[in-house]
């Protein structure tokens, strides 16, 4: 058995590692997966070419990427600016923003794992677009792009899409990891996530994937047993800073990693996917490099990695699993989707 602790250099928090938890009893609940494969259009689906959508509003018939403002969002602009004043040393403000939503392909059935590299480049242009168009507003700070996939995390719509939210504060994570970048290049002169990168060609073992100018690996300190980032090797804020084959090499390295994810178990694999990328508020972000994270809540086919004492009660992870162990499974994975290797 080994207790361990690795520090977050991107949080500035403690990991506690204790691999050997992975295999004590369980008998609590587990996450049951359906093998039945969607059709590729739903008549009732609010995602789909076509349809109507919860505002009445109907969807243009699309044949790739598809953008609209989301008709529940969660800010606006048309935020109330009166708000009742609250009591003592408690303060409020509206939320104010855009919310969006990103369809990346007219057919339900499939998921993001399952486009072709031109399908996900493509994707990674609307994406760079909307960085771009949002995050030059004024009143913008911020542009999280990020997708939720699968029911373990909440997912009511199994439609591939993800979504945007342009507002008016930034998130507190990257906050957090926009100021501490800033503090290692002033102290150092070197680019933080460029040390992390280093760190993990040297060591080796935790490197899922690579080519000339993106990058796959599973951190030292991941939180999650199938934590992985995907990033350029070249120091860009942000998404929309990259080049054509930059691009079109991060497309690839994503779209194996996607793979790999689905293919550890054969089905569509859960997770939280959040675009890491610098605030639009003007501020100087030169150490900051963009990266995708994915936050995947198994930690075997069926059994949910919960959050409880540690993480919600304490605010630091304990991780179940060895991010050196986990990195080896999804580096044996097949780069060819298990979908396709039975067709």
């Amino acid at each position: 058995m080994v207790w361990e602790e690795r520090w977050h250099p991107l949080r500035e928090e403690w990991v506690i590692l204790a691999a050997h938890r992975q295999n004590r009893p369980w008998s609590g609940g587990t996450i049951e997966h359906a093998g039945t494969a969607a059709p590729d259009y739903v008549p009732d689906c609010y995602l789909c070419p076509r349809n109507m959508r919860v505002s009445g509003k109907q969807n243009l018939d699309y044949a790739s990427t598809f953008v609209f403002d989301n008709d529940l969002p969660s800010v606006s602009l048309d935020a109330p600016k009166e708000l009742s004043e609250p009591v003592g040393i408690y303060r409020n403000r509206p939320a104010q923003g855009i919310a969006r939503v990103v369809c990346y392909s007219p057919l339900h059935s499939l998921t993001l794992a399952e486009l072709e590299t031109d399908e996900v480049a493509e994707l990674l242009r609307v994406w760079q677009e909307q960085y771009r168009e949002l995050g030059g507003r004024a009143e913008i700070k911020h542009v999280l792009i990020f997708e939720n996939k699968g029911e373990a995390v909440g997912v009511s719509n199994p439609h591939p899409h993800g979504q945007i939210y342009a507002t008016n504060f930034v998130f507190k994570t990257i906050e957090t990891e926009a100021r501490v970048s800033s503090k290692h290049l002033s102290e150092t002169g070197r680019v933080l996530f460029q040390d992390i990168i280093a760190a993990e060609k040297q060591d080796g073992r935790r490197i899922i994937c690579e080519n000339e100018t993106a990058i796959a690996f599973l951190p030292y300190f991941a939180r999650y047993a199938y934590e992985v980032y995907v990033a350029p090797k070249a120091t860009h804020p942000s998404i929309a800073a990259l080049s054509d084959a930059e691009l079109r090499d991060f497309a690839d390295i994503l779209r194996q990693v996607l793979i790999k994810f689905d293919n550890l178990w054969h089905l569509p694999f859960p997770f939280v996917m959040p675009l890491h990328q610098a605030p639009t508020d003007g501020g100087d972000y030169s150490g900051f490099h963009f990266h995708i994270e994915f936050h995947p809540p198994l930690r075997r086919p069926n059994l949910l990695k919960y959050l409880a004492g540690p993480e919600i009660g304490g605010g630091n992870f304990l991780s179940d699993t060895a991010p050196e162990e986990k990195a080896a499974e999804l580096r044996a994975a097949s780069d060819i989707h298990y979908k396709q290797a039975r067709g």
